[in-house]
């Protein structure tokens, strides 16, 4: 029981409002099957999709600059800084811009994918351009567009080698292959989250497994980039030193095969300068090849270690869209609408 604004009690008289919801339940009878049917037909016509995840942690190189203070402050929020800080230009918290980026989503386009019935075997770009189900809708919208597009709009071969230049069906392919992978990395423990998301479960999970194996080349490549070029500058040094060290070698044997028996101060002077050589050639040599294999040592040190915090299963069910969840909301829905509907004479009264 309420009061108005003179202070009057007012009643809810249920009779009332029973009254007006019985005379028009031909409403419910009417709308509420027309809603049922409706709601079955766009949901059935959607197609169901799978969702795989797994979790992978990477060997990080912790900075030894972290204070104390500040890492124990940060530890207080949740944070633990000895897994964030790196001296790596690119920090963990930057491995999901990569799916921004055309080059590494192109990358993605070769995967070669199963279904699970086995029908189907082809990369995944040809998986999202010629094996897709659309609802009825769409299918109609894309017929209406195909009649109006152009053939090099209508191309579904690539046409370009270069991944930031795509043609119009490509960029189509990159962006659904951008909604239908997902990269995440945990603030707090620095693991790395990859969510994936098809219509088949078998192509879902090779999904996530490949782009788990061309991250970790990623991280692998850009954390070994400079050991790499220091191990190959060093391999050049190494040839060259080589050659040099094995002409100085040729050259004082020729020369003392020839003067074996001089006895000149002047003969045996250069073949000393010829051996003096000989062995400078060598000890450069001996030190780039150090340096050679101390480099390759570095490469192996910067090699991260990845372990697999769970690995991507075959999804058994599909995660959407819900049938009866959306079909039972479209129905509560419709019935709210018809009771305010049936009481508005009254809602407008008061």
């Amino acid at each position: 029981m309420e009061e108005n604004k003179n202070n009057k009690p007012m009643v809810i008289d249920l009779r009332l409002i029973l009254d007006k919801l019985k005379a028009k339940k031909k409403l419910y009878f009417v709308i509420l099957p027309v809603v049922f049917v409706l709601s079955c037909v766009y949901i059935l016509s959607i197609p169901r999709t799978y969702n795989s995840s797994l979790s992978l942690a990477p060997e990080i190189n912790n900075s030894s600059n972290l204070g104390g203070t500040i890492g124990s402050l940060a530890s207080s929020f949740g944070f633990d800084l000895g897994n964030m800080e790196t001296t790596d230009a690119i920090n963990p918290m930057l491995y999901p811009d990569l799916m921004e980026d055309n080059g590494f989503v192109v990358g993605l386009f070769d995967i070669k994918v199963t279904t699970a019935d086995g029908a189907t075997q082809c990369s995944y770009y040809d998986y999202l351009t010629k094996h897709q189900a659309y609802p009825f809708w769409t299918k109609a919208t894309n017929s209406i567009k195909a009649l109006f597009a152009s053939k090099d709009a209508t191309s579904k071969g690539k046409t370009e080698n270069n991944p930031y230049m795509l043609s119009k069906v490509q960029d189509g392919v990159a962006n659904a292959v951008r909604n239908d992978v997902a990269i995440n990395v945990d603030k707090k423990t620095a693991v790395i989250t990859i969510s994936t998301e098809a219509q088949d479960p078998m192509v879902c999970k090779t999904l996530a497994d490949s782009v788990k194996e061309r991250l970790q080349v990623f991280i692998t490549n850009y954390r070994t980039s400079k050991a790499r070029v220091d191990e190959q500058y060093y391999k050049r040094l190494v040839t060259e030193a080589k050659r040099e060290y094995e002409k100085s070698r040729q050259r004082y044997g020729s020369y003392a095969d020839a003067n074996t028996d001089v006895q000149l101060a002047s003969l045996r002077s250069k073949q000393e300068d010829l051996e003096n050589d000989m062995q400078l050639r060598y000890n450069t040599y001996s030190t780039m090849m150090t340096q050679y294999q101390a480099a390759k040592a570095k490469v192996q040190e910067r090699t991260p270690a990845f372990t697999v915090v769970k690995g991507a299963a075959r999804p058994i069910r599909p995660t959407k869209p819900k049938r009866m969840v959306f079909v039972l909301g479209m129905l509560v829905l419709a019935t709210i609408m018809i009771t305010i509907y049936s009481l508005k004479d009254l809602i407008l009264r008061d």
